[in-house]
């Protein structure tokens, strides 16, 4: 189908306000982050295992309707080491839901439309006008239709262990497309086009996806005690000067 050109990767799905009731959706700490993390991961993994590592992203998102410490919305430009450029779009905001990657190539379109789940009926190939009919046609081929499913992925997990191999997910795999949803967060979080590599040890998105920015990460406080009492203590504990400390003058 000749080289990937332009892409765009799809999860738009539904989520009312009864489903971000449930104490522990929509928090950094219970949840891990919002649709990027939650829901749109799975997609673009799937963009990653298509078109191969990433070079940079530049990202936007947003809190538009739920009362959630995490977006409820995020879109993406994301550009691949081969040259290709995607767009991301990451959302619970939208009646019509689907989930869709499509990819321009030179000589085709490869694009796959479902919700949950896909098999071979939901992958189609759009050939361009000059391409032969009989290779156009061997491009319908798909082989054996197996499923998404968690049963599928157990399955190659179980076969590889009993292999001896490392599993076609591995966790070199898993980290790939974790490191593109910490970067896609940092570039909306902070305003800023990340490149692959750049998120670690030392960065505050390499162990927190809100990485403590601003109005995104969690608002810790901390106790306060009940104004009566406070100024009773005021009334009854004299504020004593103690010693400097390191050349600062404190109060006990």
């Amino acid at each position: 189908m000749g080289r990937p050109l332009v892409a765009h990767c799809q999860t738009t799905w539904y989520r009312d306000t009864a489903y971000y009731a449930v104490p522990w959706r929509g928090r950094w700490h219970t949840e891990g982050g919002g649709p990027a993390m939650g829901h749109g991961i799975h997609q673009m993994d799937l963009l990653l295992d298509l078109l191969g590592p990433w070079s940079e992203v530049r990202a936007m998102a947003g809190r538009l309707v739920h009362d959630v410490e995490t977006e409820d919305v995020s879109t993406a430009l994301l550009r691949f080491e081969n040259g290709a450029m995607a767009t991301i779009v990451n959302s619970v905001l939208s009646p019509d839901e689907v989930s869709r990657i499509r990819i321009d190539c030179e000589h085709a379109t490869v694009e796959l439309t479902h919700l949950y789940g896909h098999g071979n009926d939901n992958w189609r190939i759009t050939p361009a006008r000059d391409v032969p009919a009989q290779r156009a046609a061997a491009w319908q081929d798909f082989g054996t239709d197996v499923p998404s499913s968690h049963l599928a992925q157990l399955r190659e997990l179980v076969a590889g262990m009993r292999a001896g191999r490392r599993p076609r997910s591995s966790g070199a795999d898993g980290r790939t497309s974790l490191e593109l949803v910490s970067a896609l967060y940092k570039s909306a979080f902070t305003d800023v086009t990340v490149r692959r590599g750049e998120i670690g040890p030392g960065d505050p998105f390499y162990t927190a996806l809100h990485g403590g920015a601003p109005g995104w990460a969690p608002v810790v406080t901390s106790p306060v005690a009940p104004a009566a009492e406070t100024a009773a203590g005021s009334a009854a504990t004299p504020v004593t000067p103690v010693a400097p400390v390191g050349g600062r003058e404190g109060v006990a």
